[in-house]
């Protein structure tokens, strides 16, 4: 499209900062039938809030989505949650314009398919519930620590602690023994360390995705260290002639996402800003 897509964007979407982020946006902007926009949950779409369990997505997050997912070859929600809470924290069921939206929880091993309303998933693993198990002990002398149950995965969180950081620091390396012995690994986050089983990362998740879609361009937004594989494969699939845009959902928690970001955003907010930009561009795309 030449010149005429960066004016169509310009006033709408931030212009990347890199020349492989502003060809992944021509792209997307090009063919958007093609392109699979591809989102984290929590501090992307959620803000970040001290419990978890009270994250809900941001209020123009599900209008957004809706209305530039009917625009684009699909929409899809990869997130270390279990697929079924990020629906419901999410208020993803039942909207009008989002019943092709995936949500690949759990890094991808769990599966909801808005066309269905089911969820699909191999069994919990079982050196999940033996690291459950011994957490109690582990965590009872960092005070403001808790233990967050994801199912296929358990958390533990430092964010309550009077000093995150310090807490945070203390528990590497005792859960790193505890992982290791259970056959797990441990994946740092925003003052959390998330165990969970080997081998599925967000960058998995949405390589096999991209792929099976079939996708021509790929946006991913995310904000914090467990995005960083996602990053990876999308730098991955460029290389393979796959345009895509790399968004940060910005934070000053986590500096290495806004580094190797094409386009930085003010958090939720500005991720909402994003894809309303996107669907006001692609107009009838």
């Amino acid at each position: 499209m030449g010149s005429h897509g960066s004016d169509a964007y310009a006033n709408h979407v931030p212009t990347p900062v890199t020349q492989a982020g502003r060809d992944g946006l021509e792209a997307l902007l090009a063919g958007p039938g093609k392109a699979v926009i591809a989102l984290d949950f929590d501090g992307t779409l959620a803000p970040i809030v001290p419990d978890p369990e009270q994250a809900r997505a941001h209020p123009d997050a599900v209008p957004a989505l809706a209305a530039l997912a009917p625009k684009v070859a699909s929409v899809v929600v990869i997130t270390g949650r279990p697929a079924e809470v990020a629906v419901r924290y999410g208020g993803f069921a039942g909207v009008a314009g989002l019943g092709h939206l995936v949500v690949l929880g759990h890094y991808g091993a769990e599966r909801w398919d808005a066309a269905s309303g089911e969820v699909t998933a191999p069994p919990p693993p079982p050196g999940v519930a033996a690291a459950r198990a011994e957490l109690p002990v582990l965590v009872r002398d960092v005070d403001g620590a808790w233990v967050e149950d994801k199912g296929r995965a358990v958390a533990v969180h430092t964010r309550r602690a009077a000093d995150p950081q310090v807490a945070f620091e203390a528990l590497r390396e005792p859960l790193g023994d505890l992982a290791a012995r259970h056959g797990l690994i441990v994946e740092p986050g925003r003052y959390v360390l998330e165990l969970r089983p080997p081998g599925m990362d967000k960058g998995v998740a949405l390589r096999e995705y991209v792929r099976g879609v079939g996708a021509g361009s790929v946006l991913y937004a995310g904000d914090d260290l467990g995005d960083l594989p996602a990053y990876a494969a999308v730098e991955s699939l460029r290389g393979e002639g796959v345009p895509g845009v790399l968004v940060c959902s910005g934070s000053d928690e986590v500096t290495r996402l806004r580094e190797q970001a094409d386009v930085v955003v003010e958090g939720p907010e500005g991720v909402v800003r994003l894809l309303t930009g996107l669907a006001e561009s692609v107009g009838g795309g």
